[in-house]
């Protein structure tokens, strides 16, 4: 299995054993990204005006209009029509512009309201054909725009006089009417030559005749990011926090996990490994409370990376494993064997394990349990027993804490003779396990926080 697989395995356990959390970090985060459309990003409203530019424009020629379209004269302007109460500093954050294909600039405005942000587009779209076009006719002066169209007419005006004046000239073969309508024609002629020249010798007022396509469509939808967007945005954005965190708590995790090193960190031989049916059972902790109570809610009060319960025998497999831990200890330690076992408090596994196995000793060797605080570790003084017996689950506990464990059973005076480590399995689906009898269980005392002589 590659390094993707054992990821995606992962990821998977996670969404699996935690999914009521990560509900819960999804519905903050959907709540959070509400709010945030609601108190800092309200719904916005985008509009689109079109503007055609007539003739044959070049590429850097439209990239030059749509820097025009969104100058500040242009918007500055803009501004100054709308009468807003801003000026266009502010109203340039608002207004954007591109070319699209067919010679066609497409200027965008936004706003809090759809009518507004039509309103935007529209008087944007204007100023900027008012402003291109005093551009391209070489003068940004209205007085000049006046007088080229007034001297258009005069040319029109002269060429009706000049059609009028040959038509009432003589029409006979006359020498002089022959002449004075040659003289009007060549007139004509001159003046239709020096318009042609005056607009030729100006190119870009052919280019200047821009045309707006039309009022800009009201929006029916708000602007990206919708508040939709954000809800959803808010939700996916915990979700993949929780599960990095998830990842990153793992990484760095400390907790032992292996028999060996588990031995190592109390000072004590390994005696064995015994087995705890966990559908039966369960891995929660008897902690009580309303802390407690919000962590089984959550599905926070067990490890997400604890192993997957291995299938195990039958019942008769099972017990053979805690008989050959008894069978150890009355090999180790000399008559009469009695012996604290030492429970981390929490620990449901190592709980359930320890009373199997005062009731598999039957005796011998004599067992009391005694949970014992892994942030406070306090163990009772000894009395009359040979020594102290931990048992645990794995992958629960790091070395610091049972370490903490270890000094505290030698500050009790009990030497630890053995650690046995408990672990979750399945059991078969047909498995019909049969009960103890009533007499091979023991009665066993569970102290909370002892201080005192055992009960």
């Amino acid at each position: 299995m590659n390094e993707d697989t054992i990821r995606l395995v992962t990821i998977g356990r996670i969404l699996r054993r935690r999914w009521r959390l990560l509900a819960v970090l999804a519905v903050a985060g959907a709540l959070f990204g509400y709010g945030t459309s609601v108190l800092l990003l309200p719904p916005r409203y985008t509009a689109e005006a079109s503007v055609l530019l007539p003739g044959q424009w070049e590429e850097r020629e439209l990239l030059t209009q749509v820097d025009i379209a969104t100058s500040s004269a242009v918007v500055d302007r803009a501004a100054a029509a709308l009468k807003w109460g801003v000026d266009g500093t502010e109203l340039q954050k608002d207004v954007s512009a591109k070319a699209d294909d067919g010679n066609i600039i497409k200027v965008s405005g936004t706003a809090d309201t759809p009518e507004r942000a039509q309103r935007l587009s529209d008087q944007l779209a204007q100023q900027f054909v008012t402003f291109a076009t005093r551009i391209a006719g070489g003068s940004t002066d209205p007085a000049a725009d006046t007088a080229t169209e007034a001297l258009r007419k005069q040319v029109a005006e002269t060429n009706r006089r000049i059609t009028e004046l040959a038509d009432s000239a003589d029409p006979g073969q006359t020498v002089e009417g022959v002449q004075a309508r040659t003289e009007l024609e060549g007139l004509r002629t001159g003046l239709q030559d020096a318009m042609k020249k005056l607009e030729e010798a100006n190119p870009a007022g052919a280019k200047a005749s821009m045309v707006v396509m039309g009022p800009a469509p009201r929006p029916t939808g708000a602007a990206a990011p919708t508040r939709i967007q954000l809800t959803v945005g808010g939700a996916l954005l915990f979700l993949l926090l929780a599960v990095a965190g998830h990842l990153a708590a793992a990484r760095v995790s400390r907790r032992l996990r292996t028999e060996p090193e588990i031995a190592a960190a109390l000072g004590s031989p390994f005696l064995g490994t015994v087995d705890v049916p966990g559908e039966r059972h369960g891995h929660r902790p008897a902690s009580h409370g309303s802390r407690a109570r919000l962590r089984r809610l959550l599905g926070t009060d067990t490890p997400w990376d604890a192993p997957t319960p291995q299938r195990s025998g039958d019942e008769a497999e099972r017990r053979l494993r805690y008989r050959r831990v008894c069978a150890r200890l009355r090999d180790q330690l000399p008559a009469p064997r009695r012996l604290l076992v030492v429970v981390p408090e929490g620990d449901e596994v190592a709980r359930l394990a320890a009373g199997q196995l005062v009731a598999e000793a039957s005796g011998d060797p004599q067992l009391r349990v005694v949970e014992v605080s892994v942030d406070r570790p306090i163990v009772p003084d000894r009395d009359t027993e040979s020594g102290a017996l931990a048992v645990l689950g794995a992958g629960s506990w790091t070395a610091g804490e049972l370490a903490g464990i270890a000094e505290a059973c030698a500050d009790g005076g009990h030497e630890l003779v053995g650690v046995v480590v408990a672990g979750s399995v399945r059991t078969r689906p047909t498995e019909t396990a049969e009960r103890l009898p009533d007499d091979a269980t023991l009665t066993f005392a569970v102290h909370g926080h002892a201080t005192g002589d055992p009960a």
